[in-house]
């Protein structure tokens, strides 16, 4: 039985998951973590159980020996399951890739080139890919690209307000992000309520610590919150999100905060974690029950700007079929849920408390029976979405 070998590199880890290519079912995932680092920690879990060690991991080639010995070790045999292609989480493709595309050692040289757009990812993605090769020579690698989806946006959604030559020439120019899991949910969502993608006009809400909005009309992305950078768009659990970019200029003027500092306190400092102190949206909404003003404040602006974003696709769309939650926090938050659509009852949109509340891992509907606009919750699957697009590349 043939299956298909899902890679998600960082620059001191990666995620992978085996996945059948004909059942689509996971067969084994893992998590290789500190590379580099004195002592390095492996994670393998099948349906039969989950195995861990630690070890020296020097790179990401060496980690890949480490997961192939767990597969050998711990199942299933990668003899018996062989990968027919190794698909690779890519997240900027720039203007480039608008569809998974084969790695040739010229696809190599673009994705590294776009590494400027995504220093924090393109990098240890592009490792992934040459370890990937190394240990799996045989094997076609496959690139999906994060923004690849949101490539069929309007030039009005995706052009920035900034100077021509400058915005040409360097670039500059709305992306977006988690294009994949937009892109899966959405076809899920069609799936569930047992209508054409082609005919809908959805909303999703991707609420993990990173989060983003899409706009999707007949299964084309033609807005989404995030931009030139995963920075933009909602408040996360450490990034700001929008803001005012004199603020910046503001802090550099009176701060001489640095390039670096600047960055690290926008991405890694501030969003609900800079309000409250609190990332975790479990530990902050715990907070604000208990009364902690800044995290009710914290909770308070996150949920705000997710309504904002909604109202103004609602807006683009002339209004949606469906809503759909999903990720982390839209998957599991009730209470993020229940408020960021509080009070649009008015524009067709009505939750329903106890079908909220109830506790569900599946796909589920959360509005009443009423309402215009059908409210979903929807489990993303970003890795079945590699590995589907993955074999349309690689078969």
């Amino acid at each position: 039985m043939s299956s298909v070998l899902v890679i998600n590199s960082g620059s001191s880890s990666f995620k992978y998951q085996l996945i059948d290519a004909e059942s689509e079912q996971r067969l084994a995932s893992g998590l290789v973590e500190r590379i580099g680092d004195s002592t390095g920690h492996a994670t393998h879990e099948t349906p039969e159980g989950q195995w861990e060690r630690s070890l020296e991991i020097p790179d990401h080639t060496a980690g890949f020996g480490v997961m192939t010995d767990a597969f050998r070790e711990h199942g299933p045999s990668l003899d018996e399951h062989p990968p027919v292609a190794v698909g690779h989480r890519v997240v900027h493709g720039g203007a480039r890739f608008f569809e998974p595309t084969l790695v040739t050692p010229l696809v190599l040289i673009n994705i590294e080139d776009l590494s400027e757009l995504a220093p924090l990812h393109n990098p240890p993605n592009v490792e992934g890919i040459k370890a990937a090769m190394q240990v799996f020579p045989e094997l076609p690698q496959v690139a999906v690209f994060d923004t690849a989806f949101h490539q069929t946006m309007p030039p009005d959604a995706y052009t920035y307000a900034l100077e021509g030559s400058v915005a040409e020439r360097l670039r500059i120019r709305r992306y977006g992000f988690h294009g994949t899991s937009h892109k899966y949910v959405s076809e899920a969502a069609a799936r569930f309520v047992q209508r054409p993608l082609t005919e809908l006009k959805q909303l999703v809400l991707h609420l993990g610590n990173g989060a983003s909005v899409c706009a999707i009309d007949r299964g084309r992305s033609v807005d989404t919150s995030m931009g030139f950078t995963p920075l933009e768009g909602l408040v996360m659990g450490t990034r700001t999100g929008d803001i005012d970019p004199a603020v910046l200029l503001y802090l550099q003027r009176k701060t001489r905060i640095g390039v670096d500092a600047l960055d690290d306190l926008l991405n890694k400092q501030s969003g609900v974690l800079g309000i409250s102190g609190h990332q975790d949206m479990r530990d902050l909404t715990a907070a604000a029950d208990a009364g902690d003003e800044k995290a009710r404040l914290a909770l308070g602006v996150y949920v705000h700007r997710i309504k904002h974003y909604v109202g103004a696709y609602l807006a683009e769309l002339g209004g949606a079929d469906l809503i759909t939650f999903t990720a982390g926090v839209g998957e599991n938050s009730a209470i993020v849920r229940a408020r960021a659509l509080s009070g649009l009852e008015g524009l067709g949109i009505e939750i329903d408390p106890d079908r909220n509340d109830a506790p569900n891992r599946g796909p589920r509907v959360i509005s009443t029976d009423a309402s215009r606009t059908t409210v979903l919750v929807v489990p993303t699957n970003e890795e079945l979405e590699i590995a589907r697009q993955t074999l349309q590349v690689a078969t």
